[in-house]
């Protein structure tokens, strides 16, 4: 999914002549603690609530009060990925869309973000979960993909997580699956020596203790 396709048009801009009180009570009303401002000149930057609170007076415009991430915008054409990497490492609750050519086109919300990344993993689908413990080397989506489709399951989405430097062989794979039965799955995986870290399925799984079990759980809280 592209950003495009994420704006948000619920979602206003605000502009350099707009009080500071005007803005609080736009993101009260839409329970946001940050909005875009923008001018003709484009894009400017994104205020804070947090910042407009320690403003004297709700009467100052907002051309006065301190933006945030005048330098931080997506265009487009950008992948879901990409802006919600952007916006969790730099803690931000929107996320302006510019056109090629430079254009203000509108907002996008991490929490939509979150909402649209957790849909493309399939988090939402019925189905288990194995960890792959994986030396990097030994690391094939083509050939795990073929064993576990030889059970009749298939892979609804995956994540793999490189390991530390100087340890290559603490590399981690993390299959979703559309079947909560995945026994046989956990057997021809172990049986062509890969290495099942923890296993979540409504389903018991014998070959996996209790032990892996709950170190999954703590993976997922993490």
């Amino acid at each position: 999914m592209l950003a495009a396709e994420l704006i948000d048009p619920m979602l206003p801009a605000l502009k350099p002549t707009d009080t500071v009180g005007q803005a609080l009570d736009w993101m009260q009303e839409h329970r946001i603690g940050q909005l875009v401002l923008t001018d003709q000149a484009g894009y400017q930057g994104i205020v804070s609530e947090e910042l407009l609170m320690d403003v004297v007076t709700d009467e100052q415009p907002l051309s006065s009060v301190m933006h945030l991430f005048d330098q931080l915008f997506v265009y487009e054409g950008q992948h879901l990925f990409e802006i919600l990497g952007m916006a969790l490492k730099n803690r931000m609750d929107v996320v302006a869309v510019l056109s090629e050519g430079g254009e203000f086109t509108g907002t996008i919300s991490t929490a939509e973000l979150l909402k649209q990344f957790a849909s493309e993993l399939g988090v939402q689908e019925t189905g288990a979960i194995l960890i792959l413990n994986l030396n990097e080397r030994d690391y094939s989506m083509a050939e795990i993909s073929r064993l576990v489709e030889s059970n009749n399951v298939k892979i609804i989405s995956s994540y793999y997580a490189s390991a530390a430097y100087g340890m290559p062989d603490r590399s981690r794979l993390t299959l979703k699956l559309n079947r909560r039965e995945i026994a046989p799955v956990v057997s021809t995986l172990e049986r062509f020596g890969y290495q099942i870290e923890a296993a979540f399925a409504n389903a018991p799984v014998e070959s996996i203790d209790q032990e892996r079990l709950d170190s999954l759980l703590r993976y997922l809280n993490t």
